[in-house]
C-alpha cells in the first residue's frame, strides 16, 4: 500500500512542477508577443515596460507557488528524513524571499505595509 501512494504522490509532485514551469512559461511567452503586439500598434514604450513587469511578476509569483507545493508534498511524503527537511526548508526560504522580493517590486511596498480595506 506505501509503494502505491509513494507512486502517486511522484506522480502528482511532478504534474504540480510542471504546472508550475508552465505558467512562468507561458505568461512569459504571452507577455513577449503582447508587449510586441502593443508596440507595433504604436502604445508608449514606457506604458507597455510596465505592463509586461506587471505579468511577468504576477506570472512568477504563480509558478512559484505551485514549485513550492510541489517540492513539499515531495519532501514530506517521499523523503522525509532531516536532510531533507532542511533543503525543504533552504528552497522554501529562497523562493519566499524571491516571492516578498517580487510582489515589492510589483506593488511598491510591502505586504504588510499596506492599508487593509474594511467592508462597511
Amino acid at each position: 500500500m506505501t509503494e502505491v501512494v509513494k507512486v502517486i504522490v511522484t506522480w502528482s509532485a511532478g504534474i504540480i512542477e510542471m504546472l508550475g514551469i508552465g505558467v512562468i512559461v507561458s505568461v512569459s511567452i504571452y507577455s513577449l508577443f503582447y508587449s510586441i503586439y502593443r508596440v507595433i500598434k504604436g502604445e508608449m514604450c514606457g506604458n507597455v515596460l510596465q505592463q509586461i513587469r506587471q505579468q511577468l511578476g504576477g506570472g512568477i509569483l504563480l509558478g512559484l507557488e505551485f514549485l513550492i507545493g510541489a517540492d513539499i508534498i515531495q519532501t514530506v511524503v517521499i523523503e522525509l528524513n532531516f536532510r531533507s527537511v532542511g533543503v525543504l526548508a533552504v528552497i522554501v526560504l529562497v523562493r519566499t524571499f524571491l516571492s516578498f522580493t517580487l510582489e515589492y517590486e510589483l506593488q511598491g511596498d510591502w505586504p504588510w505595509q499596506r492599508e487593509c480595506l474594511s467592508i462597511e
